[in-house]
């Protein structure tokens, strides 16, 4: 068996990725959903939102909106992200990449923006700051994984697009 053959598979540090994306979109679930359905029920939206409301600010809106578009689109790349795991799909670590980049660049924007609806709040509160640490270090870990390990270029291979066979038969 060769050592490219030793490497294939989702075994190794690969687990521990593993186990990672399994529990992210459920995570997100658990996390943001409760949140945003008491907000859409509870009137806090209206409160928010509606001019002339003691706590309306204009931004309240598009803040919130936007919030809710990310974690649903994170919940369903994650389930994504799932599938190109288990599947050996040679996307697994681009997808993945971009998710922890998302993250990066999400999280401070959302707190900037945080912060000109409440001017008073800190940049970074002790939730934020916890998420964007979290996203910083797995990407300071997993990202590099990714991009250098013979354990990922010999797993996620699956799916990859054939390379087009001249006349002579050369690549």
């Amino acid at each position: 068996m060769s050592q490219k053959e030793d490497l294939k598979g989702l075994s190794g540090w690969l687990i521990l990725v593993g186990i990672g994306v399994v529990l992210s979109p459920i995570r997100f679930v658990t996390m943001y959903y409760p949140f945003f359905i008491r907000i859409l029920n509870d009137g806090t939206w209206e409160i928010l939102t509606t001019p002339g409301k003691e706590a309306y600010h204009p931004l309240w809106a598009p803040l919130l909106a936007s919030e809710m578009f990310y974690i649903s689109a994170m919940v369903l790349v994650s389930l994504y992200l799932v599938y190109l795991y288990f599947s050996k799909h040679y996307l697994f670590p681009k997808v993945y990449i971009a998710i922890v980049a998302a993250s990066l660049i999400f999280i401070p924007l959302d707190a900037g923006f945080l912060t000109l609806v409440l001017p008073d709040r800190p940049l970074f509160d002790s939730a934020s700051a916890k998420e964007f640490a979290r996203a910083l270090v797995s990407g300071m870990i997993w990202v590099p994984y990714m991009l250098i390990s013979k354990r990922v270029r010999a797993t996620f291979v699956k799916k990859s697009p054939k390379k087009e066979k001249h006349l002579d038969g050369t690549n």
